[in-house]
């Protein structure tokens, strides 16, 4: 048995002065100290901006190769990743394949809590090769306290397969930054209740996969302006979404915008294209496809004006 805890001088793990009471304090003034609490998750986030943006351009260039991104974690931190996996192909128009998530435990570990799991090391090695990683991949492990071994194992065998590895932790002082090619590591402190990284360590972990994602699509021309142009639209509100968004950019009507996107099998670009350059279907594709995929170079119009405009209507 050991005689002194390996965790005991975590950040995550550590008492937070400003709770000590917390049991016995009344509920809005609990509120008031997450909310305090919170406050300091923006802060410790925006230190680690030029991290995030040098991550944002190892994925940027691993997409741009053809390359998959990977995350891998447990508990929160593995659900983290799910979400933000889960949520690329309906928003972006990704392939279901280009962000994976393994999550220790596996798909069940999702929605029920799995104790130990995260403790398997050779598993998180396994998850990780049944992919079968190459060079062009970017593998993001998402640890709260930097210690789980599921992503040591899964990042150990993504270090072989020569994979870039980018490490989100709450812990700064993680020996895996030597290890890795970026560290991300929003340093938020003590929870409210101690050890429960759901709280601020979830919170800063959202943030910085959210950037991470969004900002590696918006430069990879997923958007247009701030449009959601790669929108998949899989149902009547994304439907409802890509007219919207056609009557914006070529002042069409509302039942023109459908007829047209029904002629672009509902490929929000590729419609934008056909009406602004009066081009057929396979003629818009070809002519994106020429343009890198971006519709500002593909149209050679700024949408940013008209949207101002719009606004200013």
């Amino acid at each position: 048995m050991p005689t002194q805890s390996k965790w005991q001088s975590l950040p995550t793990e550590a008492i937070n002065p400003v709770s000590l009471a917390v049991d016995k304090t009344p509920v809005p003034d609990i509120i008031d100290m997450v909310v305090n609490e919170d406050r300091k998750v923006i802060a410790a986030v925006h230190k680690e901006r030029e991290r995030i943006a040098h991550g944002v351009e190892i994925i940027t260039q691993a997409l741009k190769r053809g390359g998959r991104i990977i995350f891998t974690g447990a508990g929160t931190s593995g659900r983290l990743g799910v979400v933000e996996a889960s949520e690329m192909p309906p928003t972006f128009g990704t392939s279901p394949t280009l962000v994976q998530a393994i999550m220790a435990g596996g798909q069940d570990a999702v929605f029920k809590a799995k104790e130990g799991v995260e403790d398997n090391y050779e598993e998180g090695a396994r998850s990780i090769a049944r992919l079968r990683l190459t060079k062009k991949d970017v593998v993001i492990g998402v640890s709260a306290s930097g210690m789980t071994p599921f992503v040591r194992g899964g990042l150990t065998r993504a270090r072989k397969a020569g994979a870039k590895i980018i490490f989100v932790t709450c812990w700064p002082g993680s020996e895996l930054q030597n290890f890795v090619d970026l560290q991300i590591a929003p340093a938020v402190g003590p929870e409210i209740i101690a050890g429960s990284t759901r709280l601020k360590a979830g919170t800063a972990t959202k943030m910085v996969l959210n950037m991470l994602t969004t900002i590696s699509m918006i430069k990879v021309g997923k958007t247009y302006g701030n449009l959601m142009v790669d929108v998949r639209c899989g149902s009547e509100k994304l439907k409802d979404r890509a007219r919207r968004i056609l009557v914006m950019v070529t002042d069409i009507t509302y039942e023109e915008a459908d007829a047209l996107l029904r002629r672009a099998k509902w490929n929000v670009k590729a419609a934008i294209v056909m009406q602004k350059a009066n081009l057929t279907l396979p003629q818009s594709l070809k002519r994106l496809k020429k343009a890198d995929d971006m519709v500002r170079d593909a149209i050679g119009e700024d949408i940013e004006p008209r949207l101002r405009e719009l606004l200013r209507s």
